[in-house]
């Protein structure tokens, strides 16, 4: 059963890569979600570069982290975080890339996060 699942996802991010790709103007913001974690990455696709990343991991937010009380804060969290590191290198516009996940729950606080600290997608 979690082989499907797993395969339904990958060829849901092949259909939405079809369609998505960053530019160093207009980078991608790639979500990936582990059982106890998030990571967000802004790519720029022409050059094949990870302008910035953040996670629940980073060193910079470890206090607010363990003061979260769910998996949605922490990503809420994330997402403010990765706004922060992309407005520090000039680059206020997005595109989103889901890579997969539903648009629901901790991909869609991440979101919010990014949207709160400045990013428009």
């Amino acid at each position: 059963m979690f082989k499907k699942n797993n395969n339904t996802r990958l060829r849901s991010k092949i259909k939405i890569r079809k369609h998505i790709s960053g530019t160093s103007n207009v980078p991608r913001l790639t979500v990936y979600r582990s059982l106890s974690n998030i990571y967000a990455q802004l790519i720029d696709d022409s050059e094949s570069k990870t302008l910035a990343a953040a996670s629940s991991l980073s060193k910079e937010i470890t206090e607010e982290i363990k003061n979260a009380k769910s998996k949605k804060e922490k990503s809420k969290i994330v997402g403010n975080l990765i706004a922060k590191k992309a407005l520090d290198k000039n680059i206020s516009t997005i595109v989103f890339d889901r890579n997969g996940y539903k648009y629901h729950g901790r991909v869609q606080a991440l979101a919010d996060g990014a949207r709160e600290g400045g990013l428009k997608f």
